[in-house]
Formats: structure tokens, sequence, C-alpha cells
């Protein structure tokens, strides 16, 4: 039996988004808007803003303001590209002036930006201003989470190390709790 390539092979149903699974208008209208310049214009930028606002919430992380400022220092008068949120980081005390362009500011990390002499652009503003993405600078936030810790790799019977450095869910880090059976070798076996 051979892989029927006509039905999409063995890969069905893992192809890249081509629509957001969001009910958004608003991110719905800048789906309209990006999809018409990314046909329009041999814009790499317009396609790559246009796969990231069909991204899941958790592919689409946050950012900080002391990040984006780390990230532009080369860039001066440029404007930063973030296809996600911006928050504000209180351990940074002083905020060079920024021209940011994303989905949302948080209330603090506007206020930052705004009161450094700096812009909060959104997505329509900036196909107005660049629509090619010239003079611009695509940013994303780290995609490191807690959760991953707790997230082991493909089990099977010849490897013995799959639950090796991956954090449980315990309620608590103390001696009673699941540390007997499956963790030391006197009561059961360890891994």
């Amino acid at each position: 039996m051979g892989i029927d390539l006509k039905a999409g092979g063995r890969r069905t149903g893992h192809s890249a988004r081509t629509a957001p699974k969001s009910d958004n208008v608003y991110l719905k209208l800048l789906v309209k808007l990006y999809s018409f310049l990314s046909r329009r214009t041999d814009s790499a930028f317009c396609k790559t803003v246009l796969k990231r606002l069909f991204m899941s919430k958790i592919n689409k992380p946050p950012i900080s303001v002391s990040k984006i400022a780390k990230y532009m220092a080369n860039n001066v008068g440029k404007t930063a590209v973030i296809v996600g949120a911006v928050t504000d980081d209180i351990r940074l005390t002083e905020l060079p002036a920024l021209k940011v362009c994303a989905l949302r500011f948080t209330t603090g990390a506007r206020a930052r930006i705004i009161k450094s002499g700096g812009e909060c652009l959104t997505f329509d503003q900036l196909a107005l201003a660049a629509p090619t993405g010239s003079g611009t600078v695509l940013l994303r936030g780290s995609k490191n989470r807690e959760a991953l810790k707790h997230f082991g790799h493909s089990t099977s019977v010849t490897n013995p190390h799959t639950h090796d450095s991956v954090k449980p869910y315990v309620r608590s880090k103390g001696r009673k709790f699941e540390k007997a059976r499956g963790r030391r070798n006197s009561v059961g076996f360890k891994v």
C-alpha cells in the first residue's frame, strides 16, 4: 500500500493555519488588510505578519518594554512591530523614546511609552505608514513558560529516561510529598 498523496499524504490535519480561530472582528479586519497587502506586494514582512495573526495565543507571547528597548538600541528611528501584547516592566527605570506597533498594550506599558516621548501604533496605522514594512523591526516575546517544565518527551519501552528532569505537579516540595515509591531505591524503584 502506498500513501494517498491526493488525500494529503500522512500529514493530514497538521498544516499551518489559513485563518485565525478567534472570532475577534478587529483581528479578522487586520487579516483582511494584511492578506491584501501580502498578495499585492512582494513583501516578506506582510506575509510574516499575516502568518502570525493566524497564530494561537500561546504562539503570540507578550514582550516587555525593557526587551523592546534592548532590541531597539541598535535600530534608532525604526518601528518595533510585535504581533502580540506589550507589557510594562517596572525594573526598567529609563525608557528611551520608542515607536511601537502591537496588537495590544497594557495600560502601564502604553503610559510609559507615551511619557518617554514614544508612540503606540496599531496595525492599521502601520499599514498606512509602512505598507511593505520598510523601517520596521519584527520582534517576538519568549515562548518559555512554566508549564513546559512539566512536559516529558515521548515514552518507549527501551528509554528509561522519560521522566528525567520533568517537574511533577506536587502540592508541596517537602519530605512528606511524593518522596517514597518511585523516588528512591529502598522503596520499590527510583526514576
